[in-house]
């Protein structure tokens, strides 16, 4: 940045460099509680109401989370959100786990998360597991980060109470990175119309009289601290012929 100075018909200039600012921009870390769930394989559960099903169970090595409050869960946008979350006891490692949230579950006015066994497990020392687990719920840090599959891309699967051609049910999976689908549309060659989806629960989006395939899907990815918002286009994803319970892959991965 610089500036001119005249002084008797003499010009002179100044030139200030002022030092680069470096930062890195981060999502805030919240305190809380978590305690967990059992599960006989201890891992998630495929009846959360995120409506994942079987990969809402295994996803992420089972590293899941049922969210409790409604601002995390935000009336289903942050199904397939991941949280780094640490505990604070003695007995706790300091990195922590990285979850994914499948489901949303009722609060008992202190706990923002309940993990999977297999989750709050992995809060722990090695050889701690069960002195952990002793606590039954412990004090929490926690901060949205970027969800990574790697060598998967992101997809579509149909909904198994779909029922073609008169009702479609879809959801995203191997959502990466750390924003929000806040909106879905479906294009209608017949009319050269977008038509909106409607959230039926968690990450489920549906439509009644969907358009005829190849269906062009596009969908709003809500802006984070390292990801602006946008429309992200998906071609033709879903076909004319659309099955329920199966699922479309695309070469799409978000960051």
């Amino acid at each position: 940045m610089g500036s001119t100075i005249k002084n008797n018909g003499v010009f002179v200039v100044i030139i200030v460099f002022l030092p680069a600012l470096s930062f890195c921009l981060e999502e805030p870390i919240f305190q809380s509680k978590a305690t967990y769930y059992y599960a006989t394989d201890g891992l998630g559960t495929p009846k959360g109401g995120c409506g994942y099903g079987e990969y809402g169970r295994t996803i992420n090595d089972g590293n899941a989370a049922v969210v409790t409050s409604s601002k995390l869960y935000k009336g289903g946008a942050s199904c397939g959100a991941c949280y780094n979350v640490k505990c604070k006891e003695a007995v706790c490692d300091d990195g922590g786990v990285v979850v994914m949230v499948t489901d949303y579950g009722a609060s008992d006015g202190e706990t923002d998360f309940i993990l999977s066994t297999h989750a709050f497990n992995k809060m722990a020392l090695p050889n701690y597991e069960k002195d952990l687990r002793d606590y039954g719920k412990v004090e929490i840090e926690y901060q949205r980060v970027a969800c990574k599959f790697p060598r998967k891309t992101l997809t579509v699967k149909v909904v198994e109470h779909s029922r073609f051609p008169s009702y479609l049910a879809f959801e995203f999976l191997y959502q990466s990175g750390d924003a929000d689908i806040t909106a879905v549309e479906l294009f209608e060659d017949d009319t050269l119309e977008w038509k909106s989806c409607r959230r039926a629960y968690g990450a489920v989006w549906d439509i009644a009289n969907p358009p005829r395939g190849p269906l062009t899907v596009r969908f709003f990815l809500d802006g984070s601290v390292s990801v602006r918002a946008r429309w992200v286009l998906v071609p033709k994803v879903i076909p004319t012929f659309w099955q329920s319970g199966v699922t479309y892959g695309t070469s799409i991965h978000l960051h």
